[in-house]
């Protein structure tokens, strides 16, 4: 049987078949005591974020957008600021992409912003400024896939649909995959529809994100027996960074030669003009006149 994690270190799991997919018959006879497990903990040991105190779908939106492979530490103090200075669609839409960035800085992942921006737009030219609630409709607009999808449609709207992000992959790892290797998200997304709490589903994600939190700094990350882990790539040195630097130095700067550019950021001058190409083709920047200015 399970029990609730207590600060004991005592995190129980059921005993899955191993090499085999749970029959739906177990899967039934658990999910009670999972549920328990899950709940118990989130009432006791809950995190609070500002987005955890509102349902308003663009809100929603923003901080979905900005915790893709964003801890939730460093989003934080930048979604209040960005909530201050966009407050909703039509204001979002009608902004510079300069002063969007400008915000957007120490988040990284900068295609992310445009996205959100880009987003905006189509909210307000084809959706008369309202979120959709539907699935698909979600995933037509820009940078929301179907983690993010699903991630708006049970925050914003309390909607009971299965989804999968890193901390509750860690948690069905950790519950029903004990003893495998290579889990793909495929076998989780039926045991993430089978479990979930459909009467409070708001409330069973946030509790679920927090308990594959808690997992992560108790135990060696299940999520190493995923089939999609991958350690992310050294920052230092990567065109990442670059691109960073260049868009830094463009919001300081407003307009600068290609040169001066190259001059300033003192990397290798064909390692970054094919840097500055590619993110004029994705719509960070434009050049007029060998000036290079944010578009």
């Amino acid at each position: 049987m399970l029990r609730a994690y207590s600060q004991s270190g005592d995190i129980a799991r059921p005993h899955a078949p191993e090499r085999r997919t749970m029959t739906g018959t177990e899967i039934q006879k658990i999910t009670p005591s999972f549920q328990s497990s899950v709940h118990s903990y989130y009432l006791q040991y809950a995190r609070t974020f500002p987005w955890r105190e509102t349902a308003d779908p663009y809100r929603i939106l923003v901080s979905e957008i900005m915790l893709q492979q964003t801890q939730t530490e460093r989003v934080t103090g930048k979604y209040k600021e960005f909530i201050a200075r966009f407050p909703d669609f039509a204001i979002l839409a009608e902004a510079d992409l300069q002063s969007v960035l400008q915000i957007w800085q120490g988040l990284g992942y900068n295609r992310r912003a445009i996205s959100l921006k880009e987003t905006a737009v189509r909210v307000v030219q084809e959706h008369n400024g309202r979120l959709p609630k539907d699935l698909d409709e979600l995933m037509r607009l820009p940078g929301i896939g179907r983690s993010t999808a699903g991630a708006i449609l049970a925050f914003a709207y309390d909607i009971p649909i299965a989804f999968i992000e890193t901390n509750i992959r860690r948690v069905f790892i950790h519950f029903f995959f004990p003893d495998r290797e290579n889990v793909k998200d495929s076998e989780i997304l039926p045991l993430v529809q089978q479990t979930l709490d459909k009467e409070n589903p708001r409330q069973w994600y946030y509790a679920l994100m927090d308990y594959g939190a808690m997992l992560k700094s108790m135990l060696p990350n299940p999520n190493r027996k995923s089939a999609h882990y991958a350690r992310q790539a050294p920052f230092e040195g990567s065109n990442r960074q670059i691109r960073g630097m260049v868009l830094k130095l463009l919001l300081s700067c407003g307009t600068l030669r290609e040169d001066e550019l190259v001059e300033k950021l003192c990397k290798d001058s064909s390692r970054v003009q094919t840097i500055l190409r590619e993110m004029e083709r994705e719509g960070f920047i434009q050049t007029a006149g060998g000036i290079i200015s944010i578009r």
